[in-house]
C-alpha cells in the first residue's frame, strides 16, 4: 500500500479492531504465539496469520521462530509507548468515571506497558520520585535523574552505571493511557519493573498483563509514599 504520509498506513494497521487487540495483547512484553494471538483477536487462524503478516510488514511487531512455531513481539519500547499514547488521547473520559470488572480494575492498578510498570502505581512511583527530587523532566519526553535519585536508586538496589551505558533512553516519560499521566519508561522504568518482580512486591497473572500487587509490595510502596491500593 502506497501513501504519502506514513501515519496513514499506521493508522490503518491499527484500525482493524483483531490487529489493534493483538498490539494489546504483545503489550504484556512478552513473545506469543499466533494462536494466543488470534484467541485475543477472536479470529480464525487464517484471519490472524493475515493481521500478523501486515503488523509485521509495517514494522510493529517481529516474529521469531523456534522450531516450527513462530513468536510475536512487539517490534520495541517505542512501539508500546507510542501504543499506551494513543490509548491516552483515545479516553474520552478519565478512568475513575467508568465502571469496570474486576480484570480490569486490576489493569488500571498495575499493568505491564511493555517492560516497564503502568497503571496508578506506575504514575504515582513516578509523581512521587519526582516530588522527592528524584527525579526531573528534561526536554519533551525525558526524565534526568538526579545525583539525589542516583544515590537513592544505587542503595535501593537499581545499578545506574549500568543503565547509564544502555543503548536505551535512560528513563522515559511514557504516557499512560488510564491515567492520561506519565509512568517511567526506558531503561530505568524496566529497572524498576524488575527489581520490583524480584523483590516480590509484584507478581505477573499468566495470560494478562495486569501485575498483582502482594502484602509485601503493598507495604513497601507504601513506605516509598506510593499508594498500592
Amino acid at each position: 500500500m502506497k501513501e504519502k504520509h506514513a501515519i496513514s498506513t499506521l493508522g490503518y494497521l491499527l484500525a482493524d479492531p483483531g490487529r489493534a487487540a493483538m498490539l494489546v495483547a504483545l503489550l504484556e512484553g512478552r513473545a506469543l504465539p499466533a494462536g494466543e494471538l488470534a484467541r485475543a483477536a477472536s479470529v480464525s487462524a487464517q484471519s490472524a496469520s493475515a493481521h500478523l503478516a501486515k503488523l509485521s510488514r509495517g514494522g510493529l511487531i517481529t516474529m521469531q521462530q523456534q522450531g516450527r512455531c513462530r513468536f510475536y513481539k512487539l517490534a520495541g519500547p517505542r512501539v508500546a509507548n507510542a501504543l499506551e499514547a494513543l490509548g491516552a488521547i483515545s479516553t474520552a473520559r478519565p478512568s475513575t468515571e467508568y465502571i469496570v470488572a474486576r480484570a480490569s480494575e486490576s489493569l488500571l492498578l498495575a499493568r505491564s506497558c511493555y517492560d516497564h510498570l503502568a497503571g496508578r502505581i506506575g504514575v504515582a512511583l513516578a509523581e512521587t520520585m519526582q516530588k522527592q527530587h528524584m527525579i526531573a523532566p528534561e526536554g519533551e519526553r525525558d526524565y534526568r535523574v538526579t545525583a539525589r535519585g542516583a544515590d537513592w536508586l544505587n542503595g535501593f538496589g537499581v545499578e545506574m552505571e549500568a543503565l547509564r551505558h544502555s543503548k536505551r533512553h535512560l528513563a522515559r516519560r511514557c504516557l499512560d493511557w488510564t491515567e492520561r499521566r506519565p509512568h517511567i519508561g526506558g531503561a530505568l522504568g524496566a529497572a524498576l519493573m524488575e527489581h520490583f518482580l524480584t523483590e516480590g512486591w509484584l507478581a505477573r497473572n499468566r495470560g494478562s498483563r495486569a501485575l498483582r500487587v502482594t502484602l509485601k509490595g503493598r507495604h513497601s510502596f507504601n513506605k516509598l509514599g506510593v499508594p498500592a491500593l
